[in-house]
């Protein structure tokens, strides 16, 4: 009896044994078939358990979930989420042309205390040193930067004592000849979002934690689907929660699909390969690229950040690095820049919640450290609140 006893004690211990490491194994086996083909020189495809052998780059290698609001049918190795929308449902976003209009009439009601401030003290009737004293302190709180500040000073003292006038019609004019050429109209701000080899234009979009990047982009599906673009996107960023779904909701609500991996913390290189890769395939017009927030200080992420732009580069040019900087956050964003720059070579910049308490100097100091135009600036929190920038547009709202 105690022998009998024993054995089935042994089975049900057996029995729970195996019931545990069930699920353990399928997850390990799910795990093992994503991402099996070889990415970048320093990210070697894993083994093939079965034999010994690294795994394919083939389109079963990865396991990923494509948000698409128009009806098609997808390859058996993609997953498709139901469309959050209707096509008889989506958005229609607004014209660049109105954007403009906005961009004008936010930043005169909330960013003008530079305008004003330098028209108040160049219209005095003693325009003496203590005057200057306070035209550079109003400039520097700007966050212009010292060097743009002495050169616009030194250029409005020469003019001042050359003319000799005051009248505040003179001196407004004066000071928006001057403050234009500070921001640089001759520098190019399109976009290059053409197709060209055969292949969509992609863009990637980077920045540290918190400054708006993934609602940044989809901001900017809107602004190229207003302009009749085909876009896709791909949501790289895979460290941050729901920040797929967070895309995919954007790209949904204007019919734009999102690419994007079923595996929480996957390599966001692979997941970004595979988002060109489909929209080659797919002979997209713009691919955008979704990024993680990460530290310009911190070299392990950066050099993460250059792989992703290396893997891409093994089947189409990057045609956009846009950055994105909080304006509110002034000279402090200068050094994110210039590290952001060293690694991915940055083209461009976007500024966002330039409508709130941001000065509007911090364009003038990114591009004359940079050498790299302000493209885009964001006006709010609206889903069209996204702009390009315009230099003398800009300027004319500062002083109105």
């Amino acid at each position: 009896m105690n022998q009998t006893l024993a054995i089935i004690l042994y089975i049900v211990i057996g029995l729970a044994v195996v019931g545990a490491l069930v699920p353990v194994f399928l997850k390990a086996r799910k795990n093992s078939q994503n991402y099996t083909g070889p990415r970048d020189a320093n990210d070697p495809a894993p083994l093939d358990p079965a034999t010994g052998q690294a795994g394919d780059a083939s389109p079963g290698g990865a396991t990923l979930v494509e948000d698409r609001p128009a009806t098609q049918a997808p390859p058996s190795d993609v997953e498709t989420a139901a469309p959050t929308e209707t096509a008889a449902a989506l958005e229609t976003p607004l014209p660049a042309e109105g954007r403009l209009v906005r961009l004008r009439a936010r930043l005169a009601k909330s960013n003008n205390a530079l305008g004003k401030g330098l028209l108040a003290l160049l219209s005095r009737d003693n325009i003496d040193e203590n005057v200057w004293e306070e035209v550079e302190e109003t400039l520097l709180l700007a966050d212009i930067g010292t060097d743009s500040t002495m050169e616009l000073v030194d250029t409005l003292r020469d003019r001042v004592k050359v003319l000799g006038t005051r009248s505040a019609e003179h001196v407004q004019g004066m000071l928006r000849e001057e403050l234009i050429k500070l921001v640089d109209p001759t520098m190019d701000r399109s976009l290059n979002i053409s197709r060209h080899d055969g292949r969509p234009a992609v863009l990637m979009v980077v920045g540290v934690n918190g400054v708006g990047k993934t609602t940044t982009v989809g901001k900017l599906a809107r602004v190229f689907v207003a302009e009749d673009k085909d876009v896709l996107l791909g949501a790289a960023d895979t460290f941050r929660a729901a920040a797929a779904e967070q895309l995919a909701t954007w790209g949904a609500r204007v019919g734009v699909p999102t690419v994007k991996s079923d595996v929480d913390g996957a390599d966001p290189a692979s997941v970004a390969f595979e988002a060109v890769k489909a929209g080659i395939e797919g002979e997209v017009d713009v691919v955008m690229i979704d990024t993680a927030g990460r530290l310009q200080n911190k070299v392990g992420l950066m050099d993460e950040l250059g792989k992703v732009k290396r893997v891409i580069e093994k089947q189409a040019t990057v045609d956009e690095v846009l950055l994105v900087l909080d304006a509110t956050t002034g000279q402090n964003g200068l050094a994110q820049a210039k590290v952001f720059s060293d690694v991915v070579n940055i083209t461009g910049i976007v500024l966002t919640k330039l409508d709130g308490t941001a000065k509007g100097g911090i364009v003038v100091a990114i591009q004359k450290t940079l050498g790299v135009p302000v493209k885009l600036v964001g006006l709010g929190e609206g889903a069209d609140d996204l702009a390009p920038f315009e230099a003398e547009g800009f300027v004319d709202a500062l002083l109105s």
